[in-house]
């Protein structure tokens, strides 16, 4: 049987959470919206369209979508070529590896950005697959980028963990039928990221490298409710 080691990339693997507030508030702001930046990063984690949504309301005018997209992704882009990975996550990515685990990146980013994402990691030696928001018909929290995942690397479910910083990445995972690890480092609370699902938290990539004979990762003891957290 497979066993799929499933991970979110910003916030979890590269530092790129506030990098994405400042770019969709600046663009927001220059469409003439203006939305607190505490709210832009609680969205951080869905697809554009949706996060727009939930920033902006369903009775928004989506005629600006495309606009207001457009510009994040070129203020983003000013980031590429130093895009900072999190500690430890590469070596996180290949000791999984090193396991049996196959890697699978699930992710909203597309395209160049993707691209930068990967190149910041530096693991892509033990990347087996990608799920983008794009290859399927709903993103997270919809479960369809974890089901769209699992089938890239022929894993069920139930040999899976998925490991995200949003609550957005736990609804999807709990959906879907895996394990879901959350971690701190993307800015969400310990209490959201449980609520939504998580069934241990770690601050960052390295405390769950640390501690990965006792997390979810080790099958002996995944069916033990709940897991032990580090602390905050």
């Amino acid at each position: 049987m497979n066993r799929a080691a499933l991970f979110d990339v910003d916030g979890t693997l590269t530092d790129t959470n506030h990098l994405h507030v400042t770019c969709w508030w600046e663009a927001l702001r220059q469409a003439g919206h203006d939305v607190e930046m505490h709210a832009i990063h609680r969205a951080i984690g869905l697809p554009g369209e949706d996060l727009l949504a939930h920033l902006l309301g369903e009775d928004r005018d989506t005629s600006q979508d495309e606009v207001l997209g457009a510009a994040h992704d070129t203020l983003y882009g000013t980031y590429f070529d130093r895009l900072p990975p999190m500690n430890s996550a590469a070596e996180l990515l290949r000791e999984l590896d090193r396991r049996g685990w196959r890697i699978v990146l699930v992710t909203s980013a597309k395209d160049a950005e993707l691209d930068a994402l990967r190149r910041a990691i530096e693991a892509d030696d033990v990347v087996a697959a990608t799920a983008t928001s794009d290859d399927v018909d709903e993103g997270k929290p919809a479960p369809d980028p974890v089901h769209h995942a699992l089938d890239l690397v022929d894993a069920p479910a139930d040999g899976a963990v998925f490991v995200g910083d949003t609550v957005w990445d736990m609804r999807a995972g709990v959906r879907a039928g895996v394990s879901c690890v959350g971690l701190l480092c993307g800015g969400i609370p310990r209490a959201d990221l449980e609520e939504s699902g998580a069934r241990a938290v770690y601050r960052h990539p390295a405390d769950l490298l640390e501690h990965l004979d006792h997390s979810p990762f080790d099958l002996s003891v995944a069916s033990a409710t709940p897991m032990a957290s580090t602390d905050s």
